[in-house]
């Protein structure tokens, strides 16, 4: 139950809303009892027993049903003397109307009040999670399976959204209903109600072992639907890929094994969730005909505290049991679903951020000196390290450009700037000051970052280049486009700036992408650039206007540059080249080439 006050506790005004809610589905039980109580009054009509009995008095007012009863009795058998039996059963049917109408008036107000729980807990569990998610450091994205933190996102909230409203109908608002009725029970007749209580511990056991066996299947099927979403989501993004290597059939195979075993674990999660409903309304059966058997022979006989309109009214309530019985059990199993979706979502919300603000963190400033590496040592595994104490400092204004074999450690030393990850050893300052001291927001917002990837949105050409910055007018948009050589063919497009340009930016080539992805850091106008390998993938065509769009945006600006073609990055102020983690060597273009060593090398095949 913890868990699931923990996920009420994601509504707003969560007291007040219960409280409306308990309020309303109290007063729904009350008169739906209390037109269920009016079926012996007017089987009394029907079977002439009130005709000629001396009105009762209005008794002394008090908080108790039998005033109630007593009050009511006095104005019935009123009208049964004075009115005729067919005024009294008008006068029954019209209370019996009006219990109906009061009941379901509540039952509906008593469901939107959990509804309203229900759409403000779903909202701000998403975006708590969403919040969490985007939040966390770039290696947490490479431990999880995409395909699982959606299916979290919206398989396991789903569930969740079930589990809540299930829950506030049939496990809370049910045993108010059982709770009614048992006392009316009692208060009919003691004897046969002790008959009815031998039914709950029986039905409470039977769903208790459902329910049990039932949590583990949840388990696996939220965690099998995570592992198909994931597939489908990498079959979408690489279908031409699929296409080119024949591979339709090998992810139907996985898909396939994927949906098999989800669906023998969901059969048997169903054939246990539906095993509680009818196991229950057996025992309820069993019990309603050892009651109509004993209470029959007590009115037979004349001799017991019932009479046959009692008897019967008796039965019409013991009825009405079963089905709020058969929803508490159902709302048990569905709840029990929705808890183990929990687990799974606050997995995610409580898992901490490698990366964070410390205490006492503070906005970065504009940036004015340098940025300093200093003896910064770093792996992803605490085993294996990708750089070994690296020392650089990289003035204000300077382009510094690294170069080296695969898997050098060039990527894994750029990303340690903006903090997509901290050393293990050492520190990465700026302005003297070690980067951990600032906060991450103000860190990043100093800083433009080209890909070899172009990141781009299934939206417009102009949201694109405007992504993260608000207020931005068309012209300051359309002025970053000139700089990145990306105006023309914006403009030759569809409809310009307006123009969608499909998912990851599908309806563009790669130059016009990466021109695109180039107008962005423009437009942002960051005073640090990092650009890593962004005209590698490139036809030699589209490389020269990249090319030349990037040394337009590094005018003026402190930038650092992975470059795969060496012949981009000569004119870089000082060029580190990188091997196993370490600068092997560090100059000016010139000064490498005299020394004939790695770099010299490097240069010297892709002249071949």
């Amino acid at each position: 139950m913890k868990i699931y006050f923990r996920i009420l506790r994601y509504a707003p005004n969560l007291g007040l809303r219960l409280t409306q809610f308990f309020i309303y589905a109290v007063l729904a039980v009350i008169f739906n009892a209390t037109y269920l109580g009016l079926i012996q009054p007017m089987l009394d009509v029907l079977f002439k027993q009130k005709l000629g009995q001396s009105i009762p008095p209005i008794p002394e007012f008090s908080y108790t049903i039998d005033y109630l009863k007593q009050v009511f009795n006095h104005y019935f058998i009123g009208i049964v003397n004075t009115e005729g039996p067919l005024n009294a059963l008008m006068f029954v049917c019209l209370c019996i109307v009006i219990g109906v109408f009061l009941s379901n008036l509540f039952r509906y107000l008593e469901r939107m009040a959990a509804s309203i729980v229900k759409v403000d807990v779903v909202k701000n569990i998403r975006m708590d999670v969403f919040n969490k998610v985007t939040n966390m450091h770039i290696g947490y994205f490479n431990d999880q399976r995409k395909g699982d933190l959606i299916s979290r996102f919206t398989n396991d909230v789903a569930e969740v959204e079930g589990a809540v409203v299930n829950s506030l109908k049939s496990v809370f608002k049910e045993p108010i209903t059982l709770i009614v009725f048992i006392v009316m029970l009692f208060m009919i007749s003691s004897q046969l109600a002790l008959f009815t209580l031998i039914v709950l511990p029986l039905t409470g056991g039977v769903i208790a072992e459902i329910i049990k066996r039932l949590k583990k299947r949840a388990e696996q099927s939220q965690e099998t639907m995570g592992r198909i979403v994931n597939i489908l989501d990498e079959a979408f993004g690489g279908m031409r890929v699929i296409y080119a290597f024949n591979a339709r059939n090998f992810l139907l195979k996985r898909i396939d094994d994927e949906s098999t075993f989800h669906r023998k674990v969901n059969l048997s999660i169903s054939r246990k969730n539906e095993l509680a409903s009818p196991l229950s309304e057996l025992l309820g059966v069993i019990i309603v005909a050892v009651i109509l058997y004993y209470g029959g022979r007590t009115v037979l006989s004349g001799s017991g505290e019932l009479d046959s309109s009692s008897f019967l009214l008796f039965l019409t309530i013991y009825a009405s049991m079963i089905q709020p019985a058969k929803n508490f059990s159902n709302g048990i199993t569905s709840l029990q679903k929705g808890i183990t979706s929990a687990r799974r979502i606050f997995e995610v919300i409580d898992a901490q951020p490698a990366i964070q603000d410390k205490p006492g963190a503070v906005a970065l400033p504009s940036f004015q000196h340098s940025i300093e590496f200093r003896h910064v040592t770093f792996g992803y595994t605490k085993e294996k390290t990708v750089l070994n104490d690296i020392n650089v400092i990289i003035p204000k204004g300077k382009t510094i450009a690294l170069v080296g074999p695969s898997g050098g450690g060039k990527s894994t030393l750029a990303d340690l700037v903006p903090r997509f990850y901290d050393p293990q050893q050492g520190e990465v300052c700026i302005d003297g000051k070690p980067l951990t001291d600032y906060q991450l927001e103000s860190i990043r917002k100093e800083m433009g970052i080209v890909t070899q990837e172009s990141i781009l949105f299934n939206d417009t050409i102009f949201n694109n280049i405007a992504f993260g910055l608000e207020n931005v007018s068309e012209e300051d948009v359309i002025r970053a486009a000139k700089v990145a050589n990306a105006h023309e063919f914006i403009v030759r497009t569809e409809d310009g700036y307006q123009t969608k340009i499909g998912e990851r930016g599908s309806k563009l080539s790669g130059g016009q992408r990466q021109r695109l992805s180039i107008a962005r850091a423009v437009l942002k106008n960051p005073p640090i650039l990092i650009l890593d390998e962004a005209t590698s993938a490139l036809d030699s065509e589209s490389e020269k206007l990249v090319q030349d769009a990037l040394t337009k945006l590094m005018e003026n600006r402190t930038s650092i540059v992975i470059a795969h073609r060496l012949s981009t990055i000569q004119h870089a102020d000082e060029i580190l080249v990188i091997q196993d983690g370490k600068i092997m060597e560090r100059g000016k273009h010139e000064q490498l080439m005299q020394q004939g060593g790695l770099y010299t090398k490097l240069t010297e095949i892709q002249k071949v």
